[in-house]
């Protein structure tokens, strides 16, 4: 690779016109923020100029004392001095959070205005999601369930980062994130579909149960392999930047996922197209049974960003308030100034892994009680909407009571609702069905008739 010395600006200058010479034939595109840099439209993809701004402002001094490498990317001064890069800082990153763990607000702290109505909603969200989890949990257990996942202990990442967003930000989870499609609307009946895989399941049977989806709600369908969503993530918000669309791509991820290659391919890719996504990851402490001091040696996930070029904040993932005003700003700066945003949120698992898992085996009890009892989001929160008048023990009894009806009644209508038909295991692939699958569905249908005592009775053919 050729190196160069800063000594002539006239020549760097030509050299890379000459090399990039859609400069001068490029057309500005005013982005829709007057703080962000002009971007151009080159080739089919967008080019910052933050880059040839900084080459223009670059110093240039012809003393040998102040000779520095002009490198692609910006200015690296040298040094005499062999000195090599610590592994850490001395000091963590700090967590932040406007909540104590009694729910009373610290003081000095730093947060958007929070309304009585917003405050009441999120409460009742996370009580809900609280509520459903335990329920959807006992279900699978009595076996009228086939697989289930809870949100036990992050209740509050769930509500409070979808109060912060848009209904035009699109949403790709991981599969611990149902309470932002349940502030979004989704009701609790769709949700028992999904689980059942009957006729009202929008995948027709066909995914695995808490693999929710809805396009309607722009929430990306669930797919079990970490963090492919990453990826995908930063697509779907390059092309919202290409629209000027004013919303912006969130991608959940937790922990365990960060050890996969497309968690950095991903933030990388997101740096260097400067697309306007949120990734939000849930650092609950433990990949299954595998706990964070055995996944990596860095401080956490926030400083990963750091190496990517990507702005990043560590918030307290028990404090919905926190949250809320984490993901509000983070948001705002990922659209307004077309960036890409880390966001790592400290919280505990509190359930089991899922249903197929035994976390007692992994974890001492006495931890998982101190997190269910004293680091409670649920609880925290409450306690601060009771203190601004805003929640009643009245209030708590009935909607416990009342969501707990509602979950019960959608798993009686959902085990009565009619199985999708033997026909959608070949649809929606094909334009038009190939004789393969022709035939095997034609195989199917045969064997189903001649051995009915091994197939489903209540998959209609």
């Amino acid at each position: 690779m050729a190196l160069w010395l800063t000594r002539s600006r006239t020549l760097v200058l030509q050299s890379l016109k000459r090399k990039h010479a859609f400069w001068a034939a490029a057309t500005p595109l005013r982005s829709s923020s007057s703080s962000s840099p002009n971007v151009f439209w080159v080739n089919g993809r967008f080019k910052s100029t933050f880059a040839m701004t900084q080459l223009h402002s670059l110093p240039f001094s012809d003393s040998d004392d102040e000779q520095a490498l002009d490198f692609p990317g910006g200015k690296v001064t040298y040094t005499s001095e062999m000195t090599f890069i610590p592994e850490s800082q001395e000091k963590r990153v700090p967590c932040y959070r406007v909540l104590d763990d009694n729910g009373d607000l610290l003081i000095g702290s730093n947060l958007h205005q929070m309304g009585k109505e917003v405050a009441r909603k999120i409460y009742n969200n996370m009580v809900t999601l609280q509520v459903m989890d335990t329920i959807f949990y006992e279900a699978q257990r009595q076996g009228r369930l086939s697989f289930y996942v809870t949100s036990s202990g992050e209740e509050a990442i769930n509500i409070a980062s979808a109060a912060a967003l848009t209904p035009d930000d699109v949403i790709l989870a991981q599969y611990r994130e149902p309470g932002v499609l349940l502030w979004r609307g989704f009701t609790l009946q769709e949700f028992t579909d999904q689980l059942y895989g009957n006729k009202g399941d929008y995948g027709k049977g066909r995914q695995m149960a808490i693999h929710y989806g809805s396009k309607k709600l722009n929430y990306v369908t669930i797919s079990s392999p970490l963090a492919t969503q990453l990826p995908q993530a930063v697509g779907i918000a390059y092309s919202l930047k290409m629209d000027k669309k004013d919303a912006c791509a969130v991608a959940y991820t937790g922990d365990g996922a960060t050890s996969e290659g497309d968690f950095h391919a991903g933030l990388n890719f997101a740096a260097v197209l400067e697309a306007p996504v949120v990734f939000i990851c849930r650092n609950n402490g433990w990949a299954i049974s595998t706990n964070i001091s055995e996944q990596f040696r860095s401080d956490g996930i926030v400083v990963k960003g750091q190496a990517y070029g990507i702005r990043g904040i560590r918030v307290d993932g028990n404090d919905a308030l926190a949250v809320y005003n984490a993901i509000s700003t983070a948001r705002e700066m990922a659209i307004t100034e077309q960036r890409p945003i880390l966001v790592e949120a400290l919280t505990y698992r509190v359930g089991h892994h899922s249903t197929s898992d035994d976390s007692t085996r992994y974890r001492p009890l006495h931890e998982i009680e101190y997190w269910k009892t004293t680091r409670n989001p649920v609880s925290r929160f409450r306690n601060w909407i009771e203190r601004n008048g805003w929640w009643s023990d009245e209030e708590e009894t009935d909607l416990r009571s009342s969501v707990k009806k509602q979950v019960m009644h959608t798993i009686q209508v959902g085990e009565k609702t009619e199985k999708p038909p033997v026909a959608d295991l070949f649809s929606d692939v094909y334009d038009v069905t190939p004789s393969n699958l022709r035939e095997q569905e034609k195989q199917l249908r045969q064997d189903m008739i001649k051995y009915p005592q091994d197939y489903p009775s209540d998959v209609p053919l």
